[in-house]
C-alpha cells in the first residue's frame, strides 16, 4: 500500500449525533484561514461527487437495509475515493485538511455502536488496504450527553430537505455504546485525540477547540 508523503496537516472531527461537528469544523476552518492557512474541508461519507452517492445510500432510509459487511465496504470505498481525490493531493501541497468524520467513525458506529462485529480485525484489515499507515495528526472528539445530542440532531433534521436520520433512528443503547466507543478510542491514542466538551454554546465549544489546537501545536 502506497501512502502519501504528506507535507500538510490532517485534522478530523469526530463525535456522535448532534455533537456539532460540521458547525465546529466550518468555524475552525474560518479561524485557520484568518491566520493565513490554506484549508481544504471534506467529509465522510460524501467528500467527493461519487462519495455523495455513497452517502445517500448510507445515511437515508431504513436502518436495516444493508447487512453489516455491505455497509462497511461502502464506507471504506468512500474513504479510498476521498483519500486519493481530496486528502492526499491537498496534503502533498502543504495544506491543512479538515475532515468531518474519518475511520474512527466507522469503528465507533459499526464496531462499538452496532455491536455486530466480534472481531475488529475486519475493519483494521480494510483500513490497511485503503489507507496503509496513514492517520490523522489531530482528532477532535466532540463529546456530548447522548439524549442532548439526539435532541439537537432531530431538531436540525426538521430544517433539512433530505432527512439523514438512519442512525438517529436506532435505539438509545446504540448511541450509549457509540459514545463509550469513542471514549475508548481516545484512551487508546491520547497523543492524537483531543476530547472537547460539546455541551456548551457554539461559541464556547469553538473557543475550546481553538485553545486546544494552539496548545497542541506549541508542544
Amino acid at each position: 500500500m502506497t501512502t502519501s508523503n504528506k507535507k500538510g496537516v490532517f485534522i478530523t472531527f469526530e463525535g456522535g449525533e448532534g455533537a456539532g461537528k460540521s458547525v465546529q469544523l466550518a468555524r475552525f476552518a474560518e479561524y485557520l484561514q484568518n491566520h493565513n492557512q490554506e484549508v481544504v474541508t471534506t467529509r465522510e461519507p460524501g467528500g467527493t461527487e461519487t462519495g455523495k452517492e455513497i452517502r445517500r445510500l448510507l445515511v437515508e432510509g431504513d436502518k436495516d437495509k444493508f447487512d453489516e459487511i455491505t455497509e462497511i465496504l461502502l464506507f471504506y470505498a468512500d474513504r479510498r475515493i476521498d483519500l486519493t481525490k481530496v486528502i492526499h493531493p491537498a496534503l502533498d501541497k502543504g495544506k491543512i485538511v479538515l475532515s468531518d468524520r474519518f475511520n474512527d467513525s466507522t469503528i465507533a458506529y459499526q464496531y462499538y455502536g452496532s455491536n455486530k462485529f466480534a472481531d475488529r480485525r475486519i475493519m483494521d484489515n480494510l483500513y490497511q488496504i485503503v489507507a496503509g499507515d496513514f492517520k490523522p495528526d489531530i482528532t477532535f472528539l466532540l463529546d456530548i450527553d447522548v439524549k442532548t445530542g439526539l435532541e439537537r440532531s432531530f431538531k436540525k433534521a426538521q430544517t433539512m430537505t433530505n432527512k439523514e436520520l438512519r442512525f438517529e433512528n436506532v435505539d438509545i443503547a446504540f448511541h450509549e455504546r457509540l459514545r463509550q466507543g469513542y471514549l475508548e478510542l481516545a484512551k487508546q491514542e491520547p497523543e492524537r485525540f483531543i476530547i472537547i466538551d460539546a455541551s456548551g454554546s457554539m461559541d464556547e465549544v469553538s473557543q475550546k477547540i481553538i485553545e486546544a489546537y494552539e496548545k497542541r501545536i506549541k508542544e
